[in-house]
């Protein structure tokens, strides 16, 4: 997700029972500052990475473009799974034949493997979001990075019977060369975002469509949130925001890999 600056209590109750990391919000990401392509040697993967001949590398540079080319766009969507919000999101996924990628934080995951799999079930596919979520990490050590981004995929990959993440967001845009690298290394493409939906802000459904609609322009990667809050305004909003996507012309697809 985006680092937003308010509505964070979720988090900081999550985070401080399971880890003790204290979350930390930031100023707005734009992507354009995430772009980049990644040089220097891989760090090594620690002892939580479980070594896998799945794991083919990927590209290390950050993923914006759909697979489905010019008239793309792709739904992502952030911070799940949530017992409330991650099957109202499915409902409507399902509702017009739409695909998504989810990002999802390693503690849900492990606490609700039965909607991970549900995920997986309806075709959409796995993004690790790291362990605990924490927008700062890109200012903390290469092994603290490491931890999150490896426990995470095991994580998921454990809640989803097996299936590994395909991508890998950092909390907030918070991606460094070194967390590229080995996300890369471990066959997840850092995937980045073009639009923001600013649904974490709950400003309101027609606030929400309004901005995708907006911003659209600036890419196809398009941001959402099922969990961290009531996430009923985002429900509403891709209510109306899919079915406008297809009288435009777009189709949904995956990230490019």
């Amino acid at each position: 997700m985006a680092r937003h600056g308010g509505g964070r209590s979720w988090y900081g109750k999550l985070i401080g029972a399971a880890l003790g990391v204290t979350v930390l919000a930031t100023g707005a990401s734009v992507w354009s500052a995430q772009a980049g392509i990644v040089s220097g040697p891989k760090p090594k993967a620690s002892a939580s990475a479980t070594p896998s001949a799945a794991a083919k590398p990927v590209a290390a540079s950050i993923a914006h473009a759909s697979d489905k080319g010019a008239r793309g766009v792709n739904i992502t969507i952030d911070d799940g799974p949530d017992p409330e919000w991650t099957p109202q999101m499915l409902d409507v996924l399902r509702e017009y034949g739409v695909k998504a990628t989810f990002c999802m934080v390693g503690t849900q995951a492990k606490a609700h493997p039965d909607l991970v799999k549900q995920v997986v079930a309806a075709g959409h596919r796995l993004c690790d979001h790291s362990v605990s979520h924490d927008t700062a990490m890109d200012k903390k050590s290469e092994a603290y990075q490491s931890q999150q981004i490896l426990d995470a995929e095991r994580m998921i990959t454990e809640a989803s019977g097996g299936v590994r993440p395909m991508y890998y967001r950092a909390p907030g845009g918070a991606f460094t060369p070194s967390s590229r690298a080995l996300a890369a290394s471990r066959g997840m493409r850092p995937l980045g975002w073009n639009v923001d939906s600013k649904d974490f802000e709950r400003p309101g459904a027609d606030a929400i469509v309004s901005t995708v609609r907006q911003q659209l322009p600036n890419g196809p990667t398009l941001l959402f949130h099922d969990a961290g809050g009531d996430r009923s305004q985002t429900v509403a909003a891709l209510r109306r925001i899919l079915p406008w996507l297809k009288d435009q012309g777009y189709t949904c697809g995956f990230p490019v890999r």
